[in-house]
């Protein structure tokens, strides 16, 4: 009885250890507790975030009746103005940023007349640009057709990678060029190779690789991104909870994900050029019991890293130490 006593004790100390910012390595974020200036802002469910460093904005997505479903920060946590029209329910968000000027796609995943699409808007709201048929769910390439996409990376060049879908029919990565016809696509409903189930967020490294969070599959795939070819998976890091977020730290070393359901930022090792490997956790951030992290976003030029939580209804600032 005593030994039992004693095994528990000590695998509480070791879970403890686990969960402590400080277990033997030096901690890499700390919470910004003057970001936003004005919480109240926040009026709805906050479900994604997406930073325009070279202009010092915040891009917050949220939803709710009533609500502005676009709000705009500073980076210093300033409320600057909010935009609602023909943006249903948010899921994703992305700024992309070119010689010539800034806009901000968005992936709606909403079931009304503006649903199933990605949207590119000014940044003061001006609807540019509707991929996808709105309102309707589908799996169709000539016209596209999304059912519920779940998020979007932008290119320099304009070439654009959308993951497909949030619970829909579809699970599948899209590679489309700069006018939206497809480049390449993977995936299907499985768990197989290149397989999935909830391919929930994506984003590129700088060694031509596209990184996805394979939510229902607990797992990160990874592609490459000039022929769509399956470059390996990651799943030891994420028997609790899958990955629902993938974001480059701003020196590409290491790779942020949200686990919503275990309330978690994870900081794992990035691969250079060459083989995945297995994951490895250098780092995680653990967050207050219901925050639910949902997506994330990382500052490229400060390297801070913003926070959409759904269950405490706002968007945290971590900045490097």
């Amino acid at each position: 009885e005593f030994d039992c006593y004693i095994f528990i004790l000590y695998s509480q100390v070791l879970k403890a250890q686990y969960f402590s910012p400080w277990k033997g390595e030096q901690q890499m974020y700390k919470l910004d507790i003057g970001w936003p200036k004005t919480p109240e802002d926040f009026t709805g469910q906050t479900f994604c975030v997406a930073v325009d460093s070279l202009h010092g904005l915040v891009y917050v997505g949220q939803r709710g009746d009533n609500v502005p479903k676009v709000l705009v920060f500073s980076q210093e946590g300033y409320f600057l103005h909010s935009w609602n029209d023909t943006v249903e329910m948010p899921h994703g968000i992305f700024v992309w940023n070119t010689e010539t000027g800034s806009s901000v796609w968005i992936t709606d995943v909403g079931t009304g007349k503006y649903g199933h699409t990605v949207k590119q808007y000014s940044p003061l709201g001006k609807l540019l640009q509707v991929l996808g048929t709105p309102g309707n769910a589908g799996s169709s390439l000539i016209p596209l057709q999304f059912d519920q996409p779940a998020e979007i990376f932008v290119e320099e060049t304009g070439e654009v990678y959308v993951v497909d879908g949030d619970g829909g029919m579809n699970n599948r990565l899209l590679k489309l060029s700069d006018d939206y016809k497809e480049i390449w696509l993977t995936g299907s409903n499985g768990s197989g190779i290149g397989q999935f189930k909830i391919p929930h967020s994506v984003t590129v490294d700088a060694f031509g690789r596209v990184w996805v969070a394979d939510r229902g599959n607990k797992r990160i795939q990874v592609f490459d991104k000039a022929t769509g070819e399956w470059l390996g998976s990651w799943s030891g890091c994420f028997s609790e909870d899958g990955p629902y977020s993938v974001r480059f730290s701003a020196d590409y070393k290491y790779l942020i994900v949200a686990q919503l359901n275990i309330n978690r930022l994870a900081i794992l090792a990035a691969p250079p050029v060459g083989s995945i490997g297995d994951c490895v956790v250098v780092h995680s951030i653990q967050l207050a019991d219901e925050t639910k992290p949902h997506l994330v976003d990382v500052d490229m030029k400060s390297g801070a890293v913003y926070v959409a939580e759904i269950g405490a209804q706002q968007v945290q600032k971590y900045i490097p130490l």
